[in-house]
C-alpha cells in the first residue's frame, strides 16, 4: 500500500492543476472582453487626452488639455488624485502585511494583537508584486510607443496605392522601429521573469496565495502610478509658474492648492461634526457641536472661495455645459422620482385596471427617443396655434417660443430685473425636463412597485392595529423600507442625467443658443466639428467621468446611514 502513495499524490496534483487551468480557460474570454471593450477604451482615451490629437496623433502635451478645460483647478485635481493613488497603494500594502487572524478569537486583546502583527510571509509577495508592476509599466511603455506609429500608417501611405500588402508592410515596420523593438524585448523578458517569480513564490511560500499576490501587485501599481502622475503634475505646475514669471506675473498655484484642500477638509469635518451633533442627547452638547460645525463650514467656504479664481481661465463652454447639466439633473430627478413613487403607491392598491395603467405609464420609457422627442417638439411648437400655446392661452398666458426660448423661466415671469441665480433654466430646457420626467417616471414607477412588493403586509397590519394613520404608515414604514429602491433610482438617475445626450440633441435648436448644451453635447461637438480635436474632447470626457465618479462616491457615503436594508 505504501508504494501506491506517490501516484495518488501526483494524481491529486494533476487534478488540481487541471481544475485551475479549466477555471482560467473559462474566465479568459470574459477577461478579454472586459479588457477589449472596457479597460482598453478608457486607457486609449486617457492616452489621447495627453496628446495634441486631431485627425492623427501628434506630440505629447501632458496636462495641457486639462488645463484648458479646468484652468488652475486641473493642478489641484491631479495633485490630489496622484496622492490618492499613493495613499491607496500604501493602504493595500498595510492590508497585505497585517492580514486578519486565520482563527477567530473571543478575546478582544488577543484578536487586536493578532491583527496588529505584520506577516513576513505575506510581505514576501511584495517582491513579485513589484516585478509584476515593472512588467506592466514596461509593457505600457512599449504599447504607448507603438500606438502612434500604427495610427500614423494612413499618413505614411498617403498618395500610394492602398493594398493589403502595403498595410501589412507598414505595420511590420512599426514593430521594427529601434526604440519600439527594444522596449518590446525588455517587456517580454520582464513579463517572463514576473510570471516565473510569481509561480515560485506562490508555490513555496505559505500564505494567502493568489490573493496576496494580487494585493501586492495592486499596491505596487497604485504607488507607481501615483508617483508617475505626481511627477507629471509637478512638472506641469513648475512649467506654468515659470511661464507666468516670464510674462511678468505670479501664479500662486501652491497657495491655492493648500487653501482649497484645507477648505475641503474643513467642510468634511463640519459634515462629520454635524452628524455627531444630530445624534447628541443633551441640548448643550448639540448646541456646542452645531456651532462648531457651522464655524468649520464657514471657514471651509471662505477657503474654497479660491475656486472661482482657479476657474477664471477654464473653458467657458465647458463650464456652461456643467451649469446646464446640473440644472437639468436638479429639476428632472426629484420630480421623476416623486411622480414615480406616487404612481407606484396608487397602482399598488387592489383596484381594477391597475395592470393596464401600469403598461400605459411604462410605455414612454420603452418608446424610441426619436419618435417621442419629435412628438414633444410638435406639441411645444413656437407657433401661436400649437397645442401647448392653445392650452396656456386658456389661462391667460401669451404664446411662448418654448424650444426656441433661451431666457430663463424666472426672467420670463419676473422681468429683466430678476437676479441671475433666480432666472433658472431656460424655457427650452424646461421642455426637455418635462420630456425627461414623462419618459422616466414610468420606469421609476415599475421599480418602486417591485420595492413595495417586498414590504411585508404584517408590518402594515400591526401599524393599523396600533392606530397609525395612513400618512404615519407611509412615512414610518413605506419610505424607510423603500430607501434601497430610492437610492438605486437616484444613483442611476444622476449618472443618466449627467450623461444625457440623445433627447437633448434631438430637441436642440440653434435659437435656444447654448441653454441645452450639456457636457455630453459640448464633448460631441468638440470631436465632430469640421476641425475635430480628439485630445481635448477626451480630456473633457475624463473630466465628466471624474465628476460622475465623485457624485457616485458622495451618494454612496450619504446612503451608508440613511438606507435601511432591513
Amino acid at each position: 500500500m505504501a508504494s501506491l502513495a506517490p501516484p495518488r499524490t501526483i494524481s491529486r496534483r494533476r487534478r488540481v492543476l487541471v481544475e485551475n487551468l479549466t477555471a482560467y480557460a473559462f474566465l479568459l474570454p470574459a477577461a478579454l472582453l472586459i479588457f477589449i471593450f472596457g479597460l482598453f477604451p478608457v486607457a486609449f482615451a486617457l492616452f489621447v487626452s495627453l496628446h495634441r490629437w486631431r485627425r492623427f496623433p501628434d506630440e505629447y502635451i501632458g496636462l495641457a488639455n486639462y488645463e484648458r478645460a479646468l484652468g488652475g483647478l486641473a493642478y489641484v485635481a491631479f495633485f490630489w488624485i496622484a496622492l490618492g493613488f499613493i495613499v491607496g497603494g500604501l493602504w493595500l500594502l498595510w492590508r497585505l502585511m497585517s492580514p486578519p487572524p486565520t482563527t477567530p478569537s473571543d478575546n478582544p486583546e488577543e484578536k487586536n494583537s493578532r491583527q496588529g502583527r505584520w506577516s513576513w510571509r505575506e510581505g514576501i509577495y511584495l517582491l513579485p508584486g513589484v516585478v509584476n508592476t515593472a512588467a506592466i509599466l514596461l509593457f505600457s511603455q512599449w504599447f504607448v510607443l507603438l500606438l502612434p506609429e500604427v495610427l500614423n500608417i494612413p499618413r505614411r501611405i498617403r498618395g500610394q496605392e492602398t493594398t493589403q500588402g502595403l498595410f501589412v508592410s507598414e505595420l511590420s515596420k512599426s514593430f521594427q522601429v529601434p526604440a519600439i523593438a527594444e522596449a518590446g524585448n525588455q517587456a517580454i523578458v520582464l513579463i517572463l521573469i514576473a510570471i516565473l517569480l510569481s509561480l515560485v513564490v506562490t508555490r513555496l511560500v505559505k500564505g494567502s496565495g493568489t490573493t496576496a499576490l494580487l494585493r501586492a501587485t495592486g499596491a505596487a501599481l497604485f504607488v507607481a502610478s501615483g508617483t508617475l502622475m505626481l511627477q507629471i503634475t509637478l512638472a506641469t505646475i513648475n512649467t506654468a509658474i515659470e511661464t507666468a514669471r516670464a510674462g511678468g506675473t505670479e501664479l500662486p498655484v501652491w497657495s491655492q492648492i493648500i487653501l482649497i484642500s484645507a477648505g475641503t477638509g474643513l467642510v468634511y469635518a463640519a459634515y462629520r461634526l454635524w452628524g455627531r451633533a444630530v445624534r447628541a442627547e443633551g441640548d448643550r452638547r448639540f448646541i456646542g457641536l452645531g456651532i462648531t460645525a457651522l464655524l468649520l463650514a464657514l471657514g471651509g467656504y471662505l477657503l474654497i472661495g479660491e475656486l472661482p479664481r482657479l476657474l477664471g481661465t477654464a473653458d467657458r463652454e465647458l463650464l456652461n455645459g456643467f451649469s446646464v447639466t446640473v440644472m437639468y439633473a436638479a429639476f428632472a430627478i426629484p420630480f421623476q422620482l416623486m411622480i414615480g413613487l406616487g404612481l407606484a403607491y396608487l397602482l399598488f392598491q387592489k383596484l381594477k385596471g391597475t395592470t393596464l395603467f401600469r403598461i400605459i405609464l411604462f410605455m414612454p420609457y420603452i418608446m424610441p427617443f426619436l419618435a417621442t422627442a419629435l412628438v414633444f417638439s410638435l406639441i411645444f411648437n413656437h407657433r401661436t396655434d400649437s397645442i401647448i400655446n392653445n392650452l396656456v392661452g386658456w389661462v391667460g398666458i401669451p404664446p411662448q417660443k418654448w424650444l426656441l426660448e433661451p431666457l430663463g423661466v424666472g426672467r420670463l415671469i419676473f422681468g429683466e430685473a430678476t437676479p441671475t441665480l433666480l432666472q433658472g433654466p431656460s424655457l427650452a430646457l424646461v421642455v426637455v425636463i418635462l420630456y425627461t420626467i414623462w419618459t422616466y417616471a414610468g420606469y421609476a414607477m415599475v421599480v418602486f412597485l417591485a420595492g413595495l412588493g417586498n414590504i411585508s403586509n404584517e408590518l402594515y397590519e400591526a401599524a393599523r392595529i396600533d392606530g397609525a394613520s395612513g400618512w404615519a404608515i407611509f412615512r414610518r414604514i413605506t419610505l424607510p423600507l423603500l430607501s434601497p429602491t430610492t437610492f438605486f433610482l437616484s444613483l442611476v438617475a444622476v449618472i443618466g442625467t449627467f450623461q444625457a445626450f440623445t433627447q437633448l440633441w434631438l430637441m436642440r435648436n440653434p435659437a435656444a443658443r447654448d441653454t441645452l448644451d450639456t457636457v455630453s453635447i459640448v464633448i460631441f461637438r468638440q470631436i465632430t466639428d469640421a476641425s475635430p480635436n480628439y485630445g481635448y474632447g477626451s480630456a473633457m470626457a475624463f473630466v465628466l467621468f471624474g465628476v460622475i465618479l465623485l457624485l457616485t462616491f458622495v451618494q454612496n457615503r450619504l446612503a451608508e446611514r440613511r438606507v435601511f436594508y432591513g
